[in-house]
């Protein structure tokens, strides 16, 4: 009788094969909570933007200034420099939100003296835009009609 003592390399491979599969159902689960949080971090800076554009309002003549219709990129998280868009809360806010969506997204934004609106691409549906408005509204939108249109949700 032999008195071996350890494992065999079936053994272990059996083990490590184990752990991968193991460890690979558990990164893709950590990947997708990754992305859930990244849009509520959007949907959360996008709601800040919503309370400061009323005070911008309030202290601005009951105006939310001119700005012209724009695209918003994560490199830059700038919505022009007009109107809302040139408070600096504003801006802090979308930088946040934009720096949340990924490197090729685009965000859009329109505001003139009575209405604002902002839409930010979701991470994990690049399809989908979560969009706030001066209507009250915060609601989830197809990126592609806010594209061709412009004001997003109000």
């Amino acid at each position: 009788m032999s008195d071996s003592r350890g494992f065999t390399l079936i053994e272990l491979l059996v083990v490590i094969a184990i752990i991968g599969i193991l460890s690979s159902v558990v990164l893709a689960s950590l990947n997708t909570a990754r992305g859930k949080g990244a849009d509520t971090a959007i949907k959360g800076n996008l709601a800040g933007i919503r309370t400061q554009a009323e005070i911008y309002y309030d202290g601005n003549s009951n105006s939310y200034g001119t700005q012209a219709s724009s695209t918003i990129t994560s490199s830059t998280g700038v919505c022009g420099g007009a109107g809302i868009f040139s408070d600096a809360n504003v801006t802090a806010a979308l930088k946040s939100a934009m720096s949340q969506t990924g490197d090729t997204a685009k965000g859009y934004c329109v505001a003139n003296g009575t209405y604002w609106s902002i839409a930010v691409p979701l991470k994990t549906d690049n399809t989908s835009s979560w969009c706030v408005s001066s209507a009250g509204k915060a609601q989830s939108i197809t990126t592609a009609a806010t594209a061709a249109a412009f004001v997003g949700c109000l």
